[in-house]
């Protein structure tokens, strides 16, 4: 609506006359005029210092004004890098300069319209209900997972076989995406480390960045121990502990990935190194009478992706159910359901231990994760995890 000042539409003054409503004032005793209080003075916008600490050093700063300016369209963040109204240290920074521990960020005011806020508030509202979206599409409902340990650095989860880590190659969302909607009160967190899909067991999330860097580097390092349990199809050789062969990954013609064995002086080779330790013979399965297995204890040097999976197919002794590089064969009898016989309906392929320094404290911490039940029942009641 639009309002017309000075405009009084009817009470135009004739030469000669004076308006009653003129009059009237003029005859009313006089009284002093109340004091018209004044408007406070608004606030001038002040920008704000933020110290960089420790669990955000080494982030890009376009990412650290992200997470500092929630609610900020990201096209406001680089125009205000672009500007230079963002400093660092007291000098200008580009958005992929990195921020270190103890780096003061100076903050430009910024302000968000209120149909901005109501529309923020009113979308935060549906992802309670439904989800946040994942980067891949989709929604990714709220979810958690069971909790083998949890601090304020660190969380260690039993990841089920069947779920991803994380969103991408045609995966609209993982563990970490469902665990970010668990937990919106959660400032960070990120995967240490992966697992496949088809494995189940422990997955470690950071829930700092200086714990996500200490861990990380960790592993990178082959400083942690972990141990897969894996059945694998035959007799395994008791003395045959150590294969070190290179493997290198390829694409099928649907772009799918896959990777091989191959010479170690192959150009494309990556050495790997995988230590197998016999835990238990298994018998064969009423539902494939004429192959037994080996329950093995695997530990893997290098970590390659399907590392375990083909150095044992490679050896003759193919992961049971492996549906990449076992016995597909063998996996499809062993999915039948017949009387006296538990069904293999997943690979059985399972992170059962893990030892790492906490980032924090810098004591060792042990986690197991008990082999799940579909696995156990695969097992005869004398082979216990």
């Amino acid at each position: 609506m639009k309002h017309i000042i000075g405009s009084a539409k009817g009470l135009a003054r004739k030469p000669g006359k004076t308006p009653v409503w003129a009059s009237a004032a003029v005859s009313a005793p006089a009284t002093p005029a109340a004091p018209i209080p004044q408007a406070a003075a608004p606030a001038v916008p002040q920008a704000t210092l933020v110290t960089v600490d420790e669990d955000y050093a080494g982030q890009r700063l376009d990412n650290f004004l992200i997470r500092q300016l929630k609610g900020v369209p990201k096209t406001h963040v680089y125009r205000i890098i672009r500007s230079g109204e963002v400093r660092v240290n007291k000098g200008r920074a580009q958005a992929d300069t990195r921020v270190e521990a103890g780096d003061i960020v100076r903050l430009p005011p910024v302000r968000t319209s209120e149909r901005a806020g109501q529309k923020a508030e009113a979308m935060a509202q549906e992802i309670a209900r439904h989800g946040a979206t994942s980067t891949t599409g989709g929604y990714a409902p709220s979810r958690e997972f069971p909790i083998l340990f949890e601090d304020d650095f660190v969380l260690a989860i039993d990841k089920p076989a069947g779920v991803a880590v994380h969103g991408g190659s045609g995966v609209s969302f993982g563990v970490i995406e469902q665990l970010r909607m668990a937990r919106p009160e959660a400032d960070f967190l990120e995967l240490v480390h992966r697992l496949d899909r088809e494995t189940s067991g422990i997955l470690l999330i950071a829930k700092r960045r200086m714990a996500l860097k200490l861990l990380q580097e960790q592993f990178r390092e082959r400083e942690t121990d972990k141990v897969y349990l894996a059945l694998a199809g035959g007799a395994w050789p008791a003395n045959h502990r150590v294969i070190d062969k290179a493997l290198h990954k390829y694409l099928l013609p649907d772009g799918e990935r896959r990777v091989k064995v191959v010479d170690n002086d192959h150009p494309d080779g990556m050495r790997s190194v995988t230590l197998v330790k016999v835990k238990a013979a298994v018998p064969a399965s009423p539902l494939a009478p004429a192959t037994p297995f080996t329950l093995l204890e695997v530990t893997i040097k290098t970590g390659r992706t399907h590392q375990i999976r083909v150095h044992l197919a490679n050896e003759g002794h193919p992961i049971a159910g492996d549906d990449k590089y076992g016995d597909f064969e063998l996996n499809r009898a062993l999915q039948k359901t017949a009387a006296g016989a538990v069904p293999l309906k997943r690979m059985f392929l399972h992170a059962w231990s893990l030892k790492f320094n906490h980032p924090k404290l810098r004591k060792v911490v042990h986690l197991q994760a008990p082999l799940p039940p579909e696995l156990q029942q695969f097992l005869p009641a004398s082979v216990s995890s």
